[in-house]
């Protein structure tokens, strides 16, 4: 009897006693004794209770009968389970509201888990944070007042590629870097070909006499504005203003008589980028395809893209001087300009004589890194980049753009600090040589393009964020549209109180695609992650409603202007970029299966077979057709919806299972460059962003030769010469290599090659 009372009595404080198993540790459940006697332990021999029967005949007197203990025993033991069950269920909801209150301050083992998407720790002892909880901390430790001082600081440095100046400001920017808590923090340097002024010969732009002799000379705007890769010469002709300058506007002055050939054309900044106007490519044109590493060696080559003529800024005084001396008809009403000239006519005008003379420097420019590896996916690179150098003050240019990486890279390192970790690795990259065509971001994808495009997985270029704050752009990849709606609706708007960025642009316009969303344009830096590398991308802007922003790629970017034409909400649009790109980030760092829409391709697809579908008649009365393309489509449609099948069906704890998913989903964008062009040749092989013979616009080009008015076509971007006419061999090669890229991004999609629809 008195072994059974003393079980008992150790038993009642907490009326449960969980044990530890013996074997591999599996942790240990605790029970705090609420009465009793205080410090009562079990006996160091405790065993289980023994039940016994009668004793045998023979036994000790005086021993004590166990049988109604046994009994009483027996009948409780139910009650006594039911008990342990509800008193473990409460602890475990006590103890799971305390943490989950106390879950911002949970230290160093924190795990990030979207509302949506749980995930499991790698250790068992690690806690758990929430979107909701990860977006509170981003926001509480994101510092506006930053913003400004750096925008403001960076403005009024000097930072011209290659320039002392810019040393310095890199210097600085790799101290702060080094200073955070970053896992790694690196330089690149590459010595790429630059043209600067030549100070001994300037450029210069004199009238012609009647006689042939080159005459007075008219101020240029600075001696040390000019247009970075122009052909450098001597040039004379009647000047004729040729609108923006694009292929169209030609084919409209030679529609309206005017021969531009041959002449000095005036062409206004704006609608195309100066990439465009000057050197069609981007990165160092003097070794197209390659990266401008000291130690590479390559024969004397020059990009295709360089410009064949010279070319020359003036000022916007000598602009509307040289307006006024222009005859002939007078420019359409959409040619018309704010200049002070009564009207824009079309010209020609004087003789002038245009001399340039900008000289090639080998120049080094170097790029600056720093990295947060992620604990599941390292290998998995999400990207956010801004250009650091300038010509002049650049503060919209690439001060602001300066100013939100940095502040991102210091709250993503406190992040860090109070436990996040990301699931994939976040690389923060300052850019230099950005002025000169992104020189700099195109030579290190150069030079590392055979892993870039298996490991990175989306680009944010925070190039041009603030150039207004009416409207607001999202020029991005397909891929990331509807993850930018999600973001959109997440951040306040930074001048409509109580809005947040959906409502404000949903209240002009219900369909808020068609006004946010815009294609990735040729003189970004995402343009060539996006068209070169085949890695998603996306650049921000806040642009005014009724203007350009008139300083952009001149002296007069200053803080001060930028300021005052915002109007004094500068700070406030910056720090709208910065949480929109911050939490843009997050998703795309942590969440278990990557939020990009891969099915987006096949509406885009679908959109452009419509143009194509116009020219169908004209094909089929040759014997052609456009089926092949119709076909591939449909198999990617196929691909993209067997993939979302399968990935709402899986198990979103298989961490083997969701790395082979996102390898697929991230890889979507690389599927769409052109396998059958060499990038040395046809650098942009996206065959919908890209330039050359293997793109779908291309494509369109050609078919509209099948038109009798497609010389006139104003649309018309081809390099294809109206005269060559519509060519059948031609037309069957491009469309052997779109439908083949096409029907390859299906098969892609579609994962293993036992799983691929042959029958195509």
């Amino acid at each position: 009897m008195e072994r059974l009372r003393a079980l008992l009595l150790t038993a009642r404080p907490s009326q449960s006693i969980y044990r530890r198993v013996e074997g591999p540790p599996q942790g240990h459940l605790e029970e705090e004794e609420e009465d009793g006697e205080e410090g009562a332990k079990l006996p160091a021999h405790f065993c289980p209770m023994e039940l016994k029967g009668p004793e045998p005949l023979g036994s000790r007197p005086g021993q004590q009968n166990l049988i109604p203990w046994a009994a009483a025993g027996r009948k409780a033991a139910p009650y006594l389970v039911l008990t342990a069950l509800l008193i473990f269920t409460g602890a475990f909801l006590l103890g799971y509201v305390a943490f989950r209150g106390s879950c911002q301050a949970c230290g160093d083992s924190v795990l990030v888990v979207s509302e949506d998407n749980s995930e499991q720790g790698l250790d068992s002892h690690q806690g758990t944070l929430y979107w909701s909880d990860l977006q509170a901390m981003f926001l509480r430790l994101l510092g506006e007042g930053h913003l400004e001082d750096t925008i403001r600081q960076t403005s009024r440095r000097e930072r011209m590629a290659g320039s002392a100046g810019m040393a310095a400001l890199a210097q600085d920017i790799l101290a702060v870097l080094s200073r955070q808590k970053l896992d790694h923090v690196w330089t690149d340097t590459h010595y790429v070909g630059l043209q600067f002024p030549d100070r001994a010969h300037p450029n210069a732009l004199h009238w012609v006499d009647e006689d042939g002799t080159v005459g007075e000379q008219l101020p240029l705007e600075d001696p040390d504005a000019y247009c970075p890769y122009s052909a450098t010469g001597n040039v004379t002709g009647k000047l004729v203003y040729a609108h923006y300058g694009r292929p169209e506007d030609l084919q409209d002055l030679r529609a309206r008589g005017v021969e531009p050939a041959g002449c000095l054309l005036l062409v206004r900044v704006g609608e195309t980028s100066f990439a465009q106007k000057v050197h069609l490519g981007t990165g160092d044109p003097y070794t197209p395809g390659f990266p401008s590493f000291n130690q590479t060696q390559f024969p004397p080559v020059a990009s295709s893209g360089l410009p064949s003529i010279p070319a020359q800024p003036i000022s916007a005084d000598i602009a509307s001087h040289l307006l006024r001396m222009l005859k002939g008809p007078v420019g359409p009403q959409e040619w018309q300009g704010h200049l002070p000239a009564t009207l824009y006519r079309l010209g020609p005008g004087p003789v002038l004589h245009l001399s340039v003379n900008n000289h090639r420097t080998s120049t080094p420019i170097s790029n600056i890194f720093g990295c947060i590896e992620g604990f599941a996916e390292p290998d998995h690179y999400v990207v956010i980049g801004a250009q650091r150098d300038a010509w002049g003050p650049g503060a919209a240019k690439s001060a602001v753009g300066t100013a939100i990486l940095l502040e991102l890279v210091q709250t993503f390192s406190s992040m860090v600090s109070n436990g996040f970790r990301p699931r994939r690795s976040l690389l923060f990259i300052s850019w230099d040589g950005g002025d000169f065509g992104s020189v700099g971001s195109m030579e290190w994808l150069e030079g590392y393009l055979s892993v870039l495009h298996l490991k990175a997985v989306v680009y944010v270029s925070l190039d041009n964020a603030v150039l207004g704050d009416d409207k607001f752009h999202a020029k991005t990849s397909p891929l990331l549209i509807n993850l930018i709606e999600n973001i959109l609706k997440q951040v306040d708007s930074p001048n409509h109180s109580g809005q947040t960025l959906y409502e404000q642009v949903v209240f002009t316009n219900p369909s808020w695609e068609a006004e946010v969303i815009r294609p990735l344009p040729m003189d970004s830096s995402a343009y060539s992650f996006t068209a070169f590398a085949g890695v998603p991308a996306v650049e921000f802007s806040f642009l005014e409603d009724d203007q350009d922003y008139p300083f952009l790629h001149t002296k007069e970017d200053t803080y001060e202007n930028l300021h005052r034409m915002l109007q004094g909400r500068l700070p406030a649009v910056a720090q709208a970029v910065a949480q929109l790109a911050g939490q843009l980030l997050i998703r795309l760092s942590h969440d278990h299966l990557l939020p990009l829409d891969f099915g987006r391709y096949g509406d885009v697809v679908l959109r452009h077979i419509g143009n194509l579908n116009e020219y169908s008649g004209d094909l089929k009365a040759r014997g052609l057709t456009l089926q092949w393309v119709y076909s591939a489509r449909g198999d990617y449609i196929r691909a993209a919806e067997k993939l979302r099948k399968e990935i709402y069906s899986s198990e979103e704890s298989d961490e083997r299972l969701m790395r082979m998913y996102n390898v697929r989903i991230m890889r979507v964008e690389f599927y769409f460059l052109s396998q059958y062009v060499s990038p040395a040749d046809s650098p942009f092989r996206h065959i919908f962003l890209g330039h050359g013979d293997h793109t779908l616009g291309a494509l369109l080009d050609h078919l509209r030769l099948l038109r009798p008015e497609a010389s006139r076509a104003p649309k018309a971007s081809s390099e294809l010469l109206p005269s060559l006419g519509f060519q059948e061999s031609r037309f069957r090669r491009q469309l052997a290599l779109l439908t083949w890229t096409l029907q390859g991004a299906a098969n892609a999609l579609s994962g293993d090659v036992w799983n691929i629809d042959n029958n195509f």
